[in-house]
């Protein structure tokens, strides 16, 4: 349940301000995360340490971890609160828009308005979903797919960074040909997936023109991406790869395991990382195989559409941390958010705890293996910088070109009667697109298809598409 403030108003006004300005606070502050136990001795000592630094601040905040029953962690939550148990902060990881609708979540954006730090770290995507759904904040990197390859490979080659469609498919073409395992076969391709073709649509959408969800056709109606005439004019370049053995063939059956093990004993030359975190794992495991071999993140080729990554949903967060809008305690969980996303903050976040995580200070800090399985759990501010050398090069050339290259989608949520032809549209989708890039069917049927989606369902999208989008 929610408890009272630890000292009186009076006696938060007595402490004055903070050593950086801004409004001292205090209070109880209650926060449920998924994964974060107080039970568990590296993460109580983290909050123990959070909690000496806010007070050195001039803050008097006590922060007390929730701990909920193993099992699902959505389910656990919501169970807790529908019975009225509502901690002061809460992670969500589904199930919030029905206790938002209660109307009991807060609007975080005049307390962010308000934040030294806090305002500052949020990433372009944090603020538009925020006006979005202003009750959930997640301030971490966006993730999607971008392609990276072994940096030796691309040196054997001969080629630089492809800038373009060509340049690409010349790439791929090259790890075909070039025997670059040295296996005296031509079994490498060029590129494979862990499953579906959206691992090349991550920096391949943009290059046809697929900037967004919902595109105009010739007659400046409104046409869902899937069904688009640069929808079709991609999947034709797609089975250009897949019939000229520069796409795996297995790419829609193979899952992600099976995906990095081609990758790793050279039998696909390039693959898609979804976060950073994936290619800091992808060059780890690479040079446990081939010794100080790096990755290089290439950037996405432009083509007649343009340049850029796929285009993102700011629609809403999916996942984050919420505000009780029943809390007594709001200026002590805010006070909590701005440190944490403060220069010192960040350092505790980013490096974890001394002598575990990392060891020194200042210009002598050293970071330790263990740093490898260290998540920061409240966020990774947009603009901090380390002082020290956190992530490999490529991984670092992830996190910028996903800001660099950031498109935001006009994507909107449907009502929940539209569920079934939303499943049938994307299922019409998948299987059709298959059989066009595998050359199972011809593009002669292109319409078919798209008669066979807007018969799936699709009619209705487009129909409620035009009255969102006018």
């Amino acid at each position: 349940m929610l408890k009272t403030p630890k000292i009186t108003v009076l006696a938060a006004l007595l402490l004055g301000t903070t050593l950086s300005g801004a409004q001292a606070a205090s209070g109880e502050v209650q926060m449920v995360l998924k994964d974060f136990l107080s039970t568990n001795e590296n993460q109580a000592t983290y909050v123990e340490n959070i909690e000496k630094a806010l007070a050195e601040k001039g803050h008097d905040i006590d922060i007390k971890v929730v701990d909920l029953p193993s099992g699902s962690y959505a389910d656990a939550l919501g169970v807790m609160l529908l019975s009225g148990d509502i901690p002061d902060l809460i992670y969500f990881q589904g199930g919030d828009e029905k206790i938002a609708a209660q109307g009991v979540l807060e609007d975080w954006r005049p307390w962010i308005e308000k934040t030294e730090y806090l305002k500052d770290a949020l990433y372009p995507h944090n603020k538009a979903r925020l006006e979005n759904y202003p009750y959930l904040l997640f301030v971490y990197p966006l993730r999607g797919w971008q392609p990276v390859m072994r940096s030796d490979w691309l040196e054997k080659v001969g080629t630089d960074v492809p800038k373009s469609l060509e340049e690409f498919k010349a790439l791929l073409e090259a790890i075909r040909d070039g025997d670059l395992d040295g296996n005296g076969q031509k079994d490498t391709y060029g590129f494979t997936a862990g499953g579906n073709l959206g691992e090349l649509d991550g920096f391949l959408n943009p290059a046809f023109g697929i900037d967004a969800t919902w595109l105009k056709d010739e007659n400046g109606k409104w046409v869902h991406a899937q069904i688009s005439d640069q929808e079709r004019e991609k999947l034709m370049f797609y089975h250009e790869l897949f019939e000229e053995g520069l796409l795996d063939p297995e790419y829609v059956t193979i899952n992600w395991e099976a995906k990095e093990d081609k990758f790793y004993t050279g039998r696909a030359g390039v693959v898609s990382a979804s976060r950073a975190g994936n290619v800091v794992v992808y060059e780890t495991k690479m040079n446990t195989i081939y010794p100080d071999t790096g990755l290089t993140l290439l950037d996405p080729p432009s083509g007649p559409g343009g340049q850029g990554l796929q285009a993102v949903d700011v629609s809403r967060e999916g996942r984050g941390w919420a505000m009780s809008a029943l809390s007594e305690n709001k200026e002590a969980v805010v006070a909590l958010l701005d440190f944490m996303a403060s220069p010192e903050g960040q350092m505790m976040e980013r490096l974890g705890l001394p002598d575990i995580h990392h060891k020194g200070s200042g210009e002598n800090i050293e970071v330790l293996p263990a740093l490898g399985s260290w998540e920061s759990p409240f966020m990774v501010a947009a603009n901090w910088e380390s002082p020290v050398k956190l992530l490999p090069e490529a991984a670092e050339k992830y996190l910028q070109n996903m800001q660099e290259y950031f498109i935001p989608d006009n994507q909107f949520a449907f009502p929940a009667d539209f569920a079934a032809a939303l499943d049938a549209t994307d299922n019409d989708y998948n299987a059709w697109a298959y059989r066009f890039v595998s050359g199972e069917v011809s593009f002669d049927r292109w319409d078919e298809y798209v008669e066979a989606w807007k018969a799936d369902g699709g009619s209705i999208l487009l129909e409620y598409a035009e009255q969102q989008l006018q």
